[in-house]
């Protein structure tokens, strides 16, 4: 194995790791790193391994022992509790936890109310097109308040949501036009892309911090579908149980505990994954260990049934939806399986099937893109078909380029960190799609 690479990998790790913590800032968190790296190149020096230097070298950094003491706990493996484990600082450590619970409930309960508002004075059309500039901002204040960035980062991060609320409202949107939708599907997105430079402290540049915003938007997915289930389970047992007693809470459920529990599972999602990190990792690999392959069987499929159909014309355009919806969900397990896996492990079977997955979204991509062409020359352009002509070539050079890569892996020709580096690299041109289809296409069309 490269002992650079697995230098640099460990060094990754420790930094993001420490990096997570709102105590220390993106500055403080470089210089740290400067050290650890100085003190690395000396233990070298002196005869050590790199990899018995990079322990050592951590074990020295006194300013971080509590994190580097959650870090060893997580990383037992690799004798970290041997090397690094020290002596716990409780006290500090709950003070912390608190004050970080009591600006996150602080949070949770403005965007709530920021959300009932919104609910009551706009007009629904208009609610659906601000939805997530009730929410999304004030989970960017959030990481922005842990990261501890610099006023000029807060500023910049102000900028997107105000354009958005400036675009979504001032825009003459038809109320009977597709492009009001479209805006208001690819809001979220596109703002998600700024929560994103909240999360990485504004090292959107780096590609390791990026590959950490991958893993929490797939971990903090997870958290939230479970918060919903859960959810869901409480207010129906809640509203069965009243009715029983001929009591009907309906309406509290609509006017306060749905936009509560929605705005608040936002929030509190985000904080159990930056609280509880050491659980969803051990849930992400087994999350794309057992849908990867299920998905596999679902395109293969997919494509025996196109290949039955006589004429991709006569492709159904709900079933093109859901292509294109599928397509999505094969992206996320993609990006959620590189941010989950060991980069310093050779390639082993389930990598392959990652490769066969990739390629069956590639065919079906190509399919979906002859049978929307085919339509666009029959009928015409339309807002929605733009889009969907989009989104489908942005997949289409990602997975073109993803096979490539992937090939070059499992034959042993090319590292993973150049699969990683693609996919990172590759995120922001989806939220610059998004940016497009909110703020360009509408005029196009005539805001109809």
């Amino acid at each position: 194995m490269d002992t650079d690479a697995e230098l640099e990998s460990q060094i990754g790790q420790w930094r993001g790791y420490v990096q997570r913590h709102r105590a220390i800032s993106t500055a403080d968190v470089d210089e740290m790193e400067d050290h650890l790296r100085d003190q690395v190149s000396d233990l070298a020096a002196a005869g050590l391994a790199s990899d018995e230097a990079f322990l050592v070298a951590v074990k020295r950094m006194g300013n971080v022992d509590s994190i580097s003491r959650e870090f060893a706990r997580e990383h037992s493996d690799r004798l970290w509790k041997q090397l690094v484990l020290l002596p716990a600082d409780p006290d500090g450590a709950d003070i912390r936890s608190k004050r970080e619970l009591i600006v996150v409930l602080a949070l949770a309960v403005v965007a709530a109310l920021a959300l009932k508002l919104g609910f009551t004075v706009l007009e629904d059309l208009a609610f659906g097109r601000n939805l997530s500039l009730f929410v999304l901002p004030f989970l960017a204040g959030y990481f922005a308040w842990k990261r501890q960035v610099t006023p000029r980062v807060a500023a910049a991060l102000l900028v997107p949501f105000g354009l958005a609320a400036v675009v979504l409202n001032v825009f003459p949107f038809d109320p009977d036009g597709a492009t009001e939708i479209i805006a208001a599907i690819h809001a979220p997105i596109a703002l998600w892309f700024v929560v994103g430079l909240a999360y990485v402290g504004g090292e959107w540049r780096s590609d390791r911090r990026r590959m950490d915003f991958i893993r929490f938007t797939g971990e903090w997915v997870v958290y939230l579908t479970l918060l919903a289930f859960g959810g869901g389970v409480l207010i129906g047992l809640t509203v069965g149980a009243f009715g029983t007693l001929g009591v009907d809470i309906e309406w509290v459920i609509e006017d306060w505990v749905l936009p509560f529990g929605v705005a608040g599972a936002v929030i509190v999602a985000a904080w159990l994954v930056e609280a509880k990190q050491n659980v969803v990792e051990n849930i992400a690999p087994v999350l794309t260990r057992v849908f990867t392959p299920l998905t596999v069987v679902m395109l293969v499929a997919l494509l025996a049934a196109f290949a039955t159909n006589r004429s991709v014309i006569d492709v159904d355009r709900n079933l093109l939806i859901l292509m294109d919806l599928i397509l999505v969900l094969v992206l996320g397990l993609l990006l959620y399986a590189i941010s989950a896996r060991d980069p310093r492990l050779p390639p082993d079977t389930f990598d392959r099937l990652q490769l066969i997955l990739v390629i069956s979204a590639l065919a079906v991509d190509v399919v979906m893109l002859a049978a929307m062409l085919s339509r666009i020359a029959e009928f015409g352009f339309t807002p929605n078909k733009v889009v969907a002509l989009g989104m489908n070539l942005v997949l289409l050079v990602n997975l073109v380029w993803s096979v490539r890569l992937g090939f070059g892996f499992v034959r042993g020709r090319r590292g993973f960190a150049d699969v990683e580096r693609w996919q990172t690299r590759y995120l922001p041109v989806y939220g610059a799609w998004a940016t497009v289809v909110i703020v360009v296409l509408p005029p196009i069309f005539d805001f109809a």
